[in-house]
């Protein structure tokens, strides 16, 4: 396989075996328990700073959101390979200090204190997800050095405290779950003219349940009806009872709140019931695994939020999903490249801050105007989340078919 620049790999292995990420896959991207990547040309954490920038790297590249965290990196790693072919940033390369968090969510907060207190990196990029992501900003904030995460979307508890305070060190570059929540009860009540809805959401985790509230809302105070509102926990296999209970029930869509794990198997247990619904969901729903899951034939009139589509005929998308092709002999998932954008993003304010001082580049990152990435250009609003437009995506047979743009309102 072709790649545009090599990365040297040093591997700590505290497993007994390496793990393969069930994401987009390559032979190259075997992680242990910890790994510390170094970019093309850069010293290891021992070395003289002079020469380069730390940058930390806490993702879910082991356990059950490896897919997430894996696809973020990839995009990252490339982003950076590109950066320091190009001459690295005021002719400094990025080394990424890059350690899994294992999906969970006191082992990113134990990675997120080594990576600000020994490792002593400019910022932290991740984890993947509201949960690991959330617990992290502590540390941020009592070291003062910016966390920025491409997909933790929780609209409670991330840039934002519960008191309405902004977290002055914490940033993210995707939507939050009001917003496509929101876009999906539009898109069921406008786009699908649906009328009335069930709801089968993820009890166990904020992001199931914020998503639900905000779809329940929407459509519910445009008209709609939600018939009956279901429940499941994370890991759960065996939906057959949910299902059957809904069945005989009068309704136009089903919306599934949730992650690919269990939505995959919804969806394929609800079809193999002769449910035949249009089935509506979130960002969570962007895995291979969902594929994988669901099966081809089970994955028509689905529809679900993202923040990319490799339908976007911008020459700036179509290059990287051709680089990324090259790169890793695969398409790249909206993961992907909201990690490509988290690599440019924190590059160019590293840039413009004109200094490695995690304060100036906190400064940078919260003045950023018209950022243009593959997910997107936007602005930092003031609470450090961007404004930015969501897509719609159809899937026929388990392939994007269809992509609508939604504009933030």
């Amino acid at each position: 396989m072709k790649k545009k620049t090599f990365l040297s790999l040093i591997a700590v292995l505290t497993m007994t075996g390496l793990f393969v990420s069930c994401g987009t896959n390559k032979s190259n991207n075997e992680v242990a328990n910890e790994v510390v990547n170094k970019v093309e040309g850069s010293g290891n954490s021992g070395t003289d700073n002079s020469g380069e920038i730390k940058i930390g790297i806490n993702f879910e590249l082991t356990g059950e959101v490896a897919s997430y965290g894996q696809s973020n990196v990839d995009g990252i790693m490339m982003a950076f390979d590109e950066i320091n072919a190009e001459g690295g940033i005021d002719g400094k390369k990025i080394t990424a200090v890059q350690i899994d968090n294992k999906s969970d969510p006191a082992e990113a907060t134990s990675v997120a204190t080594r990576l600000m207190t020994q490792e002593k990196v400019v910022a932290e990029l991740g984890p993947a997800t509201s949960g690991n992501f959330m617990a992290t900003i502590p540390v941020a904030m009592q070291n003062k050095v910016p966390a920025i995460s491409a997909s933790a979307t929780a609209d409670k508890g991330v840039t934002v405290d519960d008191k309405g305070n902004v977290n002055e060190y914490v940033f993210r570059l995707c939507f939050n779950d009001s917003f496509q929540g929101v876009t999906m009860a539009n898109f069921a009540l406008n786009n699908l003219e649906a009328k009335k809805a069930v709801i089968i959401k993820d009890n166990s985790s904020d992001y199931g349940k914020g998503l639900a509230e905000n779809f329940k809302d929407t459509f519910e105070k445009s008209g709609g009806q939600v018939v009956s509102e279901e429940g499941y926990v994370s890991k759960d296999k065996d939906f057959n009872a949910v299902l059957t209970k809904i069945k005989g029930k009068d309704f136009d869509v089903i919306f599934i709140p949730g992650y690919y794990q269990e939505a995959g198997l919804i969806i394929k247990q609800a079809r193999d019931l002769g449910i035949d619904a249009p089935v509506l969901g979130a960002d969570g729903f962007d895995s291979p695994v969902l594929l994988e899951l669901a099966g081809a034939n089970a994955l028509n009139d689905v529809y679900y939020s993202n923040h990319y589509s490799s339908l976007d005929q911008d020459p700036l998308v179509q290059e990287f999903i051709a680089g990324f092709k090259e790169r890793y002999g695969a398409d790249p998932n909206a993961f992907n490249a909201l990690g490509y954008d988290l690599g440019k993003y924190i590059a160019d304010a590293i840039e413009r801050a004109g200094s490695q001082e995690p304060e100036a580049v906190k400064d940078a990152l919260k003045s950023t105007k018209g950022f243009r990435g593959i997910t997107g250009t936007f602005d930092m609003d003031e609470n450090h989340n961007p404004v930015k437009s969501a897509v719609v995506i159809g899937l026929k047979n388990g392939v994007q078919a269809t992509s609508v743009k939604v504009d933030p309102k």
